[in-house]
């Protein structure tokens, strides 16, 4: 993870217990996924049982992962645990985020084996002429980070923000997240050039 993990408690006192063992939880986020950012997890008391002195809590986790929305997680202690320990809330809300981010890990590697990430039509957002990179959006993807050699037939010092363009985002990162691995630009009968 590139950001360090945020615990938050709300109407609860936090709990070295808990920040154990999410902080452990958390350290294997990076096995089920290439790309992850960062992770918030949030411990509250979700209501007050009548029936019992035990506090229940509900744990929300929240992961952030290059290239794709936050995935969520949630769970809450059920009526019927006797337990006070919450091991199973904490475990039940990281293994949600663990199934998501399989599947997303899963997606990338099929798109990228089937050739899903070839031509698409972009448009440059943002341009930094001067240190050789910029950024494109695509539709259905976050904006992807460019730099000058990816831009086909020696062709960025004719971009300007606001062009349309022909992209091909790459199936790995970059540094500054997901990237594309090559740019065409369009000629005036919107044919690549």
């Amino acid at each position: 993870m590139e950001r360090p993990l945020q615990i938050a408690y709300k109407a609860l006192e936090p709990s070295e217990f808990l920040d154990a063992l999410i902080r452990e939880r958390a350290e294997k986020l990076d096995r089920y996924h290439p790309n992850v950012i960062g992770c918030r997890v949030v411990v509250e008391v979700p209501h007050r049982s009548a029936e019992s002195g035990k506090t229940p809590i509900g744990i929300a986790v929240e992961v952030e992962v290059a290239g794709r929305n936050t995935i969520v997680g949630k769970s809450e202690t059920e009526r019927r645990e006797a337990k006070n320990d919450h091991n199973a809330v904490v475990t039940r809300a990281f293994e949600a985020v663990q199934r998501q981010l399989e599947d997303s890990a899963r997606t990338r590697r099929e798109q990228a084996r089937h050739g899903e990430f070839e031509l698409q039509t972009g448009q440059i957002v943002r341009l930094f002429k001067d240190s050789g990179y910029g950024f494109v959006e695509v539709k259905g993807s976050p904006d992807l980070h460019f730099v000058r050699e990816d831009v086909a037939n020696g062709g960025f010092d004719a971009l300007e923000v606001g062009i349309m363009v022909q992209v091909t985002p790459s199936p790995a990162l970059g540094p500054m997240g997901p990237r594309a691995s090559e740019i065409r630009l369009f000629n005036k009968e919107r044919t690549a050039s």
